[in-house]
């Protein structure tokens, strides 16, 4: 007997329909699995097995042969065990094959029968929906994940028992409803750190708040204790809420990395993620034996945030060079070759010194005279070109601390930057991208003209501070942004003089 029914497999970010194929042959012994799987996927024979011997099923003792299809495509995970079950109880006449052409299955299976959690549910889902099924049925605890797509039916289970009795018609499993993922994202984006927490350091919230309006990366500099890290962590207090497709886009991520959870279904929060400066290469860009997305994807539509910047390896910087200019990161091995969204922003910390007190405004540095230097070269140029505002961060007198004084909320902040973002989507409709950071050369000439005297401006500036070609496009973006957060149409020169302000760790600038 020759049945067949749906699975999944994870490429990238994305599924792929896995066919599983099952034939109950009349001569032989013995279950033979074929299709490329993988040691995870060969095991599930003896999960199967002890799972049907506690659930009262039978496993027959024919030859069966089970093919993942594609064949040519590998086959990892324990999400194939629930499909593969199901095939061999619909070829051994166990269950019914009705409902079969039009399900996808996923889930781990216990050794009791319970039918346990896996990772990337919602690709899997939006795959089902695309291919025309008509339902899937997956573990209870990803119930709540599966329904954030709509026009199809997601069928919660706990037990394999419950799946041989619901595709019997012996038990009736309601659907789990799908959320109102639009005003989830409305009544959900809320944070508990806000700008208002933070005393004083009005350039500093200036600078982050530009790099909020257009999506620049931006980098702080300055002393233990003035507050680099709790301004960085509140970023995205002022950021626009997502979109749905970004929100999609996002938790599809997380979902595939399985850093979802039970009980979340969309994320509603634009991620901030903070490796710590021990951090590999593999874990910040991804890959893997079995690839997964890095801490730059997990960062996709919000915050990558690296605090002590020099402290990560050299050679694990490096690597965000690429990501940074593309907004994908394209990770290639022998076996195969996987491409990952990362459209973040970077928000990075440093000392200025190793002692962390040079241009303190009342310790003394106990460093060396060229430990500056030193310590900035852990950073390669290249990267601190990629890099689009520079600010040094001084720490707030005892008085101003301790004033009673209400600051600016992040939501005053926030309504600003929309305004900002808003003037750029109207600007880029049509182009591909939505920010002013993601412009390319010729959109810089098309969009940015410089009059005679901002031109001036910048080529005295180029010239005094030796900058690159790269800052050069970086300080025309920056002013751009300075603009539409003061809706003028046209860049100024007050606009580059601020964008130039923004550049205080360029070589030839700093520590001198």
């Amino acid at each position: 007997m020759f049945v067949k029914t749906y699975a999944g497999a994870i490429v990238g970010i994305d599924a792929v329909t896995v066919t599983v194929e099952v034939n109950l042959a009349e001569s032989g012994l013995g279950l033979y699995l074929v299709g490329l799987p993988d040691n995870a996927v060969k095991e599930s024979e003896q999960r199967i097995r002890s799972a049907f011997e506690n659930t009262n099923l039978r496993m027959t003792a024919k030859r069966l042969v089970v093919n993942l299809a594609p064949a040519d495509l590998r086959k990892e995970g324990a999400a194939f065990d629930l499909p593969i079950a199901v095939a061999i109880l619909a070829a051994t006449s166990q269950v019914v094959d009705e409902m079969l052409s039009s399900t996808m299955f996923a889930g781990e299976l216990a050794l009791d029968g319970e039918v346990k959690a896996v990772k990337g549910i919602l690709p899997l889902v939006v795959k089902a929906r695309e291919e025309g099924l008509k339902r899937v049925i997956l573990p209870i605890d990803n119930a709540t994940e599966g329904a954030v797509v709509e026009g199809i039916d997601i069928i919660g289970v706990r037990s394999l028992a419950e799946v041989v009795g619901y595709l019997n018609g012996d038990i009736a499993i309601e659907p789990t409803l799908s959320t109102n993922v639009v005003e989830g994202l409305e009544s959900l984006n809320r944070y508990a750190e806000d700008f208002a927490d933070v005393k004083g350091q009005a350039q500093v919230k200036r600078a982050l708040e530009i790099a909020a309006a257009g999506g620049h990366n931006v980098i702080m500099i300055g002393a233990p204790g003035s507050g680099k890290t709790m301004l960085a962590r509140r970023l995205p207090s002022i950021l626009p809420p997502m979109t749905l497709d970004e929100a999609l886009e996002a938790t599809k991520i997380h979902s595939v990395a399985g850093k979802l959870g039970t009980s979340v279904g969309l994320l509603t929060k634009r991620p901030f993620r903070a490796p710590h400066h021990l951090t590999s290469q593999v874990a910040l860009i991804g890959g893997g034996q079995s690839p997964q997305p890095g801490e730059v994807s997990l960062a996709h539509n919000g915050i990558l945030f690296l605090d002590e910047l020099p402290e990560f390896g050299r050679n694990v910087l490096e690597v965000l060079r690429q990501p940074l200019e593309d907004k994908t990161i394209t990770v290639s091995r022998a076996r195969y070759s996987v491409e990952y969204p990362a459209n973040f922003s970077l928000v990075a910390s440093m000392n200025p010194c190793p002692c962390g007190y040079y241009n303190h405004p009342t310790k003394e540095c106990t460093c060396p005279p060229s430990a500056v230097h030193r310590y900035l070269s852990r950073i390669s140029g290249p990267l601190l070109d990629r890099i689009d505002i520079h600010i040094e961060v001084t720490p707030v007198p005892l008085a101003e601390m301790m004033s009673e004084r209400q600051e600016e909320s992040s939501e005053v902040v926030r309504q600003r930057v929309m305004r900002a973002r808003q003037i750029q989507s109207e600007r880029f409709r049509g182009v591909g991208i939505h920010t002013n950071s993601m412009m390319n050369s010729k959109m810089l000439r098309e969009y940015c003209p410089l009059d005679e005297r901002s031109r001036l401006l910048l080529e005295r500036a180029m010239a005094q501070l030796n900058l690159s070609a790269r800052a050069h496009d970086r300080i025309i973006k920056v002013a751009r942004t300075i603009a539409d957060l003061a809706g003028e149409e046209n860049i100024g020169v007050r606009h580059i003089s601020e964008a130039i302000t923004y550049r205080s760790l360029d070589r030839e600038s700093w520590g001198r």
